[in-house]
């Protein structure tokens, strides 16, 4: 067997990994209901209690981030950097908006939003990068985007990533990876100094804080080694929130409030989404993978393996706010959603690219490593398993000792101890409750009702209840789902999310 196909099946073991974790052990939680169910409930009580300590460690951290966030946000950043930096003019924003058939009004919010930023705009360079496979439409709304701002902003620069280049994966990091290299054609021709840009790549519907570049900048200046991090920001999805329906709203809160938890955990934080980093170590590690689904995430790992482990994400506690799914059809909203959560626990895909890069690379230091793999795998894993294994468990057991006739003690008080376990679990998801309605936008003016302003917010609060459907439907099940398919090699292609203003 020559090299080529021997590391092709190593490699697809690595990928068979995770889906195998995950179905063996769900299969053993079935089995062991059914041919011994005595044991399946004392699982299920061990789980169980192992989930309440998992939930209260995580809600400490979530606890850290909130209080962290909000006196972030109160923080007038604009003026503070223009007072403590006196080279923050030095340096260039330089904003990358990939788009792929998304209305004019979706561009030109996000464009509107970023010119009114406390920020001066023409320290920015905005990168709008189009697909060829829109390029009709997109060419039209480029021409009324550059029309409407190219005085305000230093550039805009329009790119569009041509069809079926070889070995590439139609989707957002091939759009990004051919858009930075056509900006670098620019970088270069201008002779801007590399390690004086920040780049920040967002959604087409991404809308920024305003102080968020006033922030990233202090946050770059201030830092000690600012070439090998990436910034990450607490991800909002408000721009539709109080349109959207309650299963959209609490699956886009979730979210949000896991990545507030990881925001006060950056040894475990990777890039996600809208981030940020320097133009020199973007340019180091050849842009954003043009292959994959994941490219977001996986810039991180990029640059990781790339600076021998001499690289980490910082938190940013200012929000980035997006779309939900919705889009005015509670159906199609559903299914969208659901596409949605499977392309990001897609993310598996980094499993095997870690334990094949780092098994490579003898220079990352073996904790590191070890850290890293672990995170990942456990993350995932959990993601998968852990809502379906507290359904089958707190279930079937049960169920198949009634059918058996088994009475004992533990039968008998195994419902009443289960359901005690899981309403002091549910304590962390009271608390989320509250957190996401105080972080709500104000209610928009056609909603607006004195009279049913209590309503808006009330529901707001009680829509969580739906949380334990929610986290199966979309969280378990879209994880199985995307860990099944790598396992069994079919790949998956990218889902471009619906967006309506």
């Amino acid at each position: 067997m020559n090299k080529e196909k021997r590391d092709y099946y190593l490699y697809r073991i690595l990928e068979i990994i995770p889906g195998f974790l995950t179905w063996g052990t769900l299969l053993f939680a079935i089995g062991i209901s059914i041919f011994n169910p005595l044991l399946g409930i004392y699982i299920a009580i061990a789980f169980d209690l192992y989930w309440i300590l998992r939930v209260t460690y995580l809600m400490l951290f979530l606890i850290i981030s909130w209080f962290r966030y909000r006196k972030t946000i109160k923080t007038e950043w604009w003026p503070y950097l223009q007072k403590n930096y006196n080279n923050w003019q030095e340096y260039t924003h330089l904003i990358f908006l990939p788009t792929a058939g998304e209305p004019f009004e979706v561009v030109d919010e996000t464009f509107k939003n970023l010119s009114h930023i406390n920020y001066d705009p023409k320290k920015m360079i905005i990168v709008l990068a189009g697909e060829e496979g829109f390029k009709d439409q997109f060419q039209v709304i480029a021409d009324k985007i550059v029309s409407k701002y190219e005085n305000i902003f230093q550039k805009i620069l329009v790119t569009i990533h041509p069809l079926g280049l070889p070995g590439e994966l139609r989707g957002k990091g091939s759009n990004t990876y051919h858009a930075g290299h056509e900006t670098k054609k620019y970088v270069d021709a201008n002779n801007f100094d590399y390690k004086k840009i920040i780049v920040s790549t967002f959604d087409i519907d991404t809308v920024t804080h305003p102080d968020y570049f006033a922030y990233l900048t202090h946050k770059f200046l201030s830092h000690k080694d600012p070439y090998h991090t990436s910034f990450q920001p607490l991800a909002f999805y408000h721009n539709n929130i109080w349109e959207s329906d309650p299963i959209t709203r609490v699956v886009a809160n979730s979210t949000t409030f896991w990545l507030l938890t990881d925001l006060a955990r950056p040894d475990r934080l990777f890039t996600f989404s809208s981030h940020s980093m320097s133009w020199q170590a973007l340019v180091d590690v050849g842009f954003w993978t043009n292959n994959i689904v994941s490219e977001d995430s996986r810039i991180f790992l990029q640059c990781f393996i790339k600076y021998d482990g001499n690289y980490r994400t910082e938190p940013m506690y200012v929000p980035v706010s997006m779309n939900t799914v919705y889009i005015g059809n509670f159906w199609r909203g559903l299914k969208n959603q659901y596409k949605q959560m499977r392309r990001w626990a897609w993310g598996v895909e980094h499993f095997p690219y870690m334990v094949w890069n780092f098994s490579k690379n003898k220079k990352i230091p073996f904790a590191k490593k070890l850290i890293y793999i672990w995170n990942q795998t456990e993350g995932v894993y959990s993601w998968a398993t852990a809502p379906l294994i507290i359904l089958i468990l707190g279930q079937l057991p049960l169920f198949v000792a009634e059918l058996n006739n088994t009475n004992s003690v533990l039968t008998q008080n195994a419902p009443l101890v289960l359901q005690t376990l899981m309403t002091s679990g549910m304590t962390g998801l009271f608390l989320i409750a509250i957190m996401s309605v105080v972080v709500l936008p104000p209610i928009p003016e056609k909603n607006k009702h004195k009279h049913f302003k209590i309503v808006y917010y009330s529901l707001m609060l009680l829509q969580w209840a739906i949380f334990p459907i929610t986290m199966i439907v979309f969280g378990s099940i879209p994880a199985v789902d995307a860990q099944t398919r790598l396992m069994l090699g079919k790949y998956m292609g990218f889902f471009i999310t619906e967006k309506k203003r």
